[in-house]
């Protein structure tokens, strides 16, 4: 997978820039209107507004029967948009990642990924080489994590736009303005990578190996699921579940940093007036003790499908 697939698959995403805002329409319509579009939302009503979250799934198939075109039009009724994290990428660290990536895609030299690896994972992994006819074993975890969820599994083929990608779009063309979540340096980003042990990644790479056995029926299950608003169903995914294992949700430090910018953001949000559309990875909404549950200690009503 190539480095920008890399941060679209770990769910980080270039927030577009700022806009003037236009006027709305009825609160209530843009609610309906959102909610028609076939994707999990929940709504918190605050004294001066009500803020929509979108949980958002990356990569949906386009076999799954949702309605975009309906979440763009409650898009262009908001009076702003709050969409993922924004890295700041330097110069210095695309170069740095040119020169030094090779620490990254490759396990320490003199290490094979047998020395890190149980019995069972040894077993595992030696099927799915033999199966796809590859060689894991001086690959990072990572690396291989997602060569098997996207090469091997390929959960991100046949796939259309993600929510934030639709609301980005919908925001733009209707001048609303939309802000990122937060921003991580991009020096931040590969210090966090470069620092991490290969031990580290071995849940992602265990995930990752027990999506791509139960085959490529989990796809088109966690789009239906997701259409559903069968949240529980979503999360319990074998392919959600390794995603979620996997960097940078799975790394203590960047993890719970992403996650607390979530948490201050719409919390913030509470004390704007009008509506807020925020799209939010679903598993940072519904995870046990995530945004949602945060959200509802603090003392918010939180309206939408049943999370957990």
């Amino acid at each position: 997978m190539k480095w920008p697939a890399l941060f679209l698959a770990a769910g980080l995403s270039v927030a577009a820039s700022e806009a003037p805002a236009q006027e709305t329409g009825s609160p209530d319509a843009i609610v309906v209107t959102a909610q028609r579009s076939g994707a999990p939302i929940w709504t918190i009503d605050t004294a001066r507004g009500t803020i929509l979250l979108v949980g958002e799934i990356v990569e949906v198939p386009k076999a799954t029967p949702w309605r975009p075109e309906r979440l763009e039009a409650a898009t262009g009724d908001a009076q702003r948009v709050i969409l993922g994290t924004k890295a700041k990428v330097s110069p210095g660290d695309i170069l740095r990642l040119i020169f030094a990536g090779g620490k990254l895609t490759r396990l320490p030299k003199g290490t094979l990924a047998a020395d890190y690896l149980d019995n069972s994972q040894r077993r595992r992994l030696a099927a799915l080489e033999e199966r796809y006819d590859q060689d894991y074993s001086h690959q990072s975890f990572l690396m291989t994590g997602f060569d098997l969820l996207a090469k091997r599994l390929g959960f991100n083929r046949d796939t259309g736009d993600d929510a934030s990608e639709v609301v980005r779009r919908a925001a733009r063309r209707a001048d609303v303005p939309t802000e990122p979540v937060g921003t991580l340096r991009g020096e931040d980003i590969l210090d966090d990578l470069f620092a991490a042990p290969p031990e580290s990644h071995l849940p992602c790479l265990d995930a990752a190996m027990t999506a791509t056995e139960q085959g490529s029926g989990l796809i088109a299950q966690r789009g239906a699921d997701w259409r559903a608003f069968d949240v529980p169903a979503v999360m319990a995914n074998p392919l959600e579940v390794a995603l979620a294992q996997c960097w940078p949700w799975a790394d203590e430090e960047l993890g719970t940093e992403l996650r607390g910018q979530w948490i201050a953001a719409i919390y913030g949000a509470a004390n704007a007036e009008g509506i807020t559309l925020a799209v939010v990875p679903l598993r940072v909404l519904a995870e046990r003790d995530g945004v949602l549950d945060q959200l509802e200690r603090r003392g918010l009503s939180i309206a939408g499908p049943a999370w957990r």
